[in-house]
């Protein structure tokens, strides 16, 4: 009769893998919590006007106003100055209605 020859594999140390993402490139930026790290993980920005508890915006405070536009006169999104969307509706407003009495340029050459 053949003797049968059995081989033992000795199992290897288990390996740590990272938890699977669905989107590679954001598994790489983001670390376990979900936030940016490294040296361009940007803070979240806040509302200036919640931060103050401003009720509206008013189209006369013409330094407000020109913080959320572009030195060509272009109103900012909300993503950039982080406001959030109700307090960017009435900067959008106020800067309009700013531009139309002359008080701000439509446009800076």
């Amino acid at each position: 009769m053949a003797e049968e020859h059995v081989e033992t594999k000795t199992e290897a140390a288990p390996v740590e893998h990272a938890a699977p993402h669905a989107d590679p490139r954001t598994a790489r930026r983001t670390d376990a919590s979900g936030r940016r790290r490294g040296p361009m993980a940007a803070r979240r920005k806040v509302c200036r006007f919640c931060a103050e508890r401003v009720v509206d915006v008013d189209y006369k405070q013409i330094q407000v106003l020109r913080a959320f536009m572009t030195e060509s006169g272009k109103i900012l999104s909300g993503r950039m100055t982080g406001n959030c969307a109700k307090h960017q509706r009435q900067v959008r407003r106020s800067i309009k209605r700013a531009r139309n009495l002359s008080l701000l340029p439509y446009v800076v050459l």
